[in-house]
């Protein structure tokens, strides 16, 4: 068994570039940045900052390309796929990149757009990109020949925004 599965909670490094390929299906690519502090041996708080390569398709490049923008804050999950390219000096080096196939917009309406609904997460299911698009809606043999209304789906609350984190200075204690 493996596993590959990666989840990021960063602020975006630029706007995402949306193109699309010849079959037209959309991409779309930007950078996440993610950081850890903490104390070194001296007391000096130090902080680190990764940058992530992000890359999505479909119909959820399009939304990315559409709500997200540079320092907004998201989550995203996805897997970590690596690439071979050759460097100018001719040395050919690998890449690791991160595709995406959930994402959830976080930090607010005005963080990213401003009218993207701040507590909407979006993905892709793979498999219904397989599957073919129309499925007959045939009754079942004992069911009544006369439709049936659907109960109404309960309406999404805004998610409130939690509380800020007091800064905690204290050394990890091994």
């Amino acid at each position: 068994m493996s596993l590959n599965k990666v989840i990021l909670i960063g602020r975006l490094g630029r706007d995402p570039e949306v193109r699309y390929m010849p079959n037209g299906e959309a991409v779309c690519n930007f950078s996440v940045a993610t950081s850890e502090t903490w104390n070194d041996r001296n007391g000096q708080r130090v902080e680190r900052t990764e940058w992530h390569n992000i890359t999505m398709y479909r119909k959820l490049a399009e939304i990315a390309g559409q709500y997200l923008k540079k320092g907004g804050l998201v989550y995203l999950e996805g897997r970590i796929q690596s690439r071979k390219y050759q460097g100018k000096d001719g040395i050919e080096r690998t890449a690791y990149d991160i595709v995406a196939n959930e994402m959830k917009m976080l930090g607010g309406r005005n963080e990213n757009s401003g009218g993207a609904p701040y507590d909407e997460g979006y993905g892709q299911n793979q498999e219904a990109y397989q599957r073919p698009a129309q499925q007959s809606r045939q009754p079942a043999p004992d069911a009544p020949s006369h439709p049936q209304e659907a109960p109404a789906a309960p309406r999404r609350q805004p998610v409130p925004a939690a509380a800020p984190v007091e800064d905690i200075d204290d050394d990890i204690p091994f």
